[in-house]
């Protein structure tokens, strides 16, 4: 089986090219896959297989000809990924199977619905759906609740800004935080948030950790940066504007419009390789 690797500002995923749909693809296998001693290791894998080849995909296949199924490193599905969809989008540029049309728009099939990918040299932004802000409640973690906004994203968030005088270098991520699993029965991606200093050129600052479902904390999560984003906007009183994101693994730039989320930052691939498992 042939992979390559990539990363968006950190957050990393093996690539399994599998144009056809014919590739066996298990929740064990991809946990094996992901395992940071005994496999490749990343976040998550993300196939790459034309929609019309795929049953979650076929729908889309008259608007995008690929289809980025993405797996968690535990082995379960999630719906979207920001960072992913970038990462994708560079594996589809550099092995060439895909070209952006002449508007320089590249359209990628995911479970939460087509997104576009703009690239310019390093920098890939792709256009996820507008943050909805729908709920409130709480994260448990270090045995304390931490008030916080539920968003989604295509896939779900809790943004937990932290109160004066605790650090987001100190909270312990080892584990998952608490939640509300009647607001949130598929489970959460919980986002701790604390202000950063002024930057130029962009409406706000936020530094973020993230522990996502599925793949426990990560050092950078793209979904994640537009649902910061959307309650960093509304809790200043604003409805659009642009947020400069700091995650562990570097910057992310979440920019809210009336409709959408364009999440910018960088996407590289770093290895290439075969697979081979008994």
């Amino acid at each position: 089986m042939e992979f390559t690797k990539g990363h968006g500002t950190g957050n990393d995923f093996v690539i399994l090219p599998d144009p056809d749909g014919t590739l066996e693809l298990t929740s064990d296998l991809v946990a094996a896959i992901c395992d940071r001693r005994r496999g490749i290791g990343g976040d998550g894998v993300l196939r790459a297989v034309r929609a019309g080849r795929h049953p979650d995909g076929a729908a889309l296949a008259d608007e995008a000809e690929w289809f980025m199924d993405y797996w968690n490193s535990d082995g379960s599905f999630a719906e979207m990924c920001g960072n992913g969809a970038r990462v994708f989008v560079r594996y589809l540029l550099e092995t060439g199977l895909a070209a952006p049309t002449a508007a320089g728009v590249l359209p990628v099939a995911t479970r939460a619905g087509v997104v576009r990918a703009r690239v310019d040299g390093e920098t890939i932004a792709v256009e996820l759906r507008r943050p909805r802000l729908y709920a409130t409640s709480a994260a448990a973690v270090d045995g304390l609740t931490l008030p916080g906004t539920a968003v989604d994203v295509g896939n779900p968030h809790l943004v937990c800004p932290l109160p004066a005088g605790l650090e987001l270098a100190g909270l312990d991520l080892t584990r998952a935080p608490g939640f509300d699993p009647a607001l949130f029965p598929a489970g959460v991606n919980v986002e701790f948030t604390a202000p950063g200093e002024a930057v130029d050129g962009v409406d706000a600052h936020v530094r973020m950790r993230v522990y996502e479902r599925g793949s426990a904390e990560t050092l950078s999560c793209g979904t994640g940066a537009c649902a910061v984003a959307a309650v960093a906007l509304h809790d200043a009183g604003r409805r659009t504007g642009t947020v400069a994101v700091d995650v562990p693994g570097g910057r992310l730039t979440a920019t809210v419009t009336d409709d959408s989320c364009w999440l910018s930052g960088p996407a590289l691939l770093v290895a290439t390789g075969t697979l081979t498992f008994p």
